[in-house]
């Protein structure tokens, strides 16, 4: 009778010792995802700032390294002028904008004042139209005689308009606060380079191995294409608008070179803007000078479909189609943050689809689709910097 209980004991004891192990691995388990959720939730709040300050660094690591070896290797320095660069880059278009609004502002409140604020009437061209020609000539005149009547009588859904125009402005204003906060970050991130590439390089062939170490290259050369092709461009095209119109001397040139880079940011194109100044141009000026306005405005608007191409598949295996329904895609759904999430996603899921697709393919396959100075410096194509 003892002989069956003690093997009945015997086979207990490593089925109790079992289960135990597996809730003292679950209690494990819940004590980490507590941790990892309060400190999601701590950092939460500064979630966007540090993924635009890596996305920067990782955009200005090539300029960074180049005049780090300039300086005679001093990163910090390096990474002080440029953030300092990017400042003034981003406060400089601001202010202009600012002191435009403001003298703007301060011209119709003066002529408020004075009772001779007027609208200017409506150009006959305008009766000319198909269909709205004669109702928008008609209202523009109406409006223009008797400016005062009409502002009492929609002064209700004014007042709202007004309400959403300043709540959208303090919305930019947060906005370029967090932005000039990420600049600074980015900085930091430069000086500890060498330090954050090693560290997601190991966190990328702990998950995925050498693929992930490839994809993790990916990323970076996709971060550095899509600032070359996207910010790239549209600086390039918001300073050339901005000469085009200082030339041509066009009224609110400041906020209109602004309002020009954003569209530019937001794949809209210069167009926005440029066409209706051209047709304004055709209406207000002599026909020599409205000819030359629109010969220049023309190339200025479609730079960016012969360069933006370029620029952003260059060196890259994923094909053009993928990289811009990224763009599109992720500036659509997540604004101007998703314009370099969107790329990265697509572009992982192709690399992975295509490994998936071709398990048979060497590991290093992904890693051989990039660039050579991204699969030589591990740190330029792995981390943040």
């Amino acid at each position: 009778m003892e002989q069956p209980t003690s093997g009945t004991a015997a086979q207990a004891g490593p089925a109790q010792i079992s289960v135990e192990a597996r809730v003292s691995d679950l209690v494990r388990i819940g004590i980490i995802g507590l941790f990892a959720y309060w400190s999601l939730q701590l950092v939460a709040p500064f979630a966007l700032i540090i993924i635009w300050s890596a996305i920067l660094a990782v955009a200005l690591f090539p300029m960074f390294d180049a005049l780090s070896r300039l300086l005679g290797d001093r990163p910090a320095l390096s990474a002080t002028v440029i953030v300092i660069a990017c400042l003034v880059l981003i406060i400089a278009p601001l202010a202009l904008v600012a002191v435009n609004f403001a003298d703007a502002v301060q011209a119709l409140v003066s002529q408020l004042k004075t009772d001779n604020f007027t609208l200017p009437a409506a150009p006959e061209a305008i009766r000319g139209w198909p269909v709205v020609g004669e109702r928008l000539y008609a209202g523009w005149n109406q409006v223009a005689s008797n400016l005062a009547a009409t502002i009492m009588k929609f002064q209700a859904p004014l007042r709202e308009i007004m309400g959403v125009v300043l709540a959208k402005l303090a919305s930019i204003g947060g906005g370029v606060l967090s932005f000039v906060a990420s600049i600074i970050l980015s900085g930091i991130f430069l000086t500890m380079s060498p330090r954050l590439a090693a560290t997601i390089q190991v966190l990328a062939s702990r998950i995925g191995g050498e693929r992930g170490v490839g994809f993790a290259r990916l990323a970076g050369s996709t971060v550095r294409n899509v600032s070359r092709g996207v910010i790239g461009v549209a600086l390039l095209q918001t300073l050339l608008c901005g000469l085009c119109f200082a030339f041509f001397d066009i009224p609110a040139r400041g906020a209109l070179t602004f309002l020009v880079f954003m569209l530019c940011l937001m794949q809209l194109g210069p167009g926005l803007v440029l066409v209706p100044a051209v047709v304004w141009a055709w209406f207000s000026w002599p026909t020599s000078l409205a000819f030359a306005f629109t010969v220049v405005a023309i190339p200025i608007t479609v730079v960016d479909n012969v360069l933006k191409p370029i620029l952003m598949s260059r060196g890259l295996s994923t094909p053009m189609p993928v990289i811009l329904i990224g763009v599109i895609g992720g500036t659509l759904s997540h604004g101007l943050l998703g314009l370099f999430l969107g790329p990265i996603v697509l572009s992982v899921f192709y690399e992975l689809l295509r490994a998936w697709a071709w398990p048979s393919a060497p590991a290093e396959q992904t890693a051989a689709t990039l660039p050579l100075d991204d699969r030589d410096k591990s740190i330029e194509g792995a981390a943040p910097g």
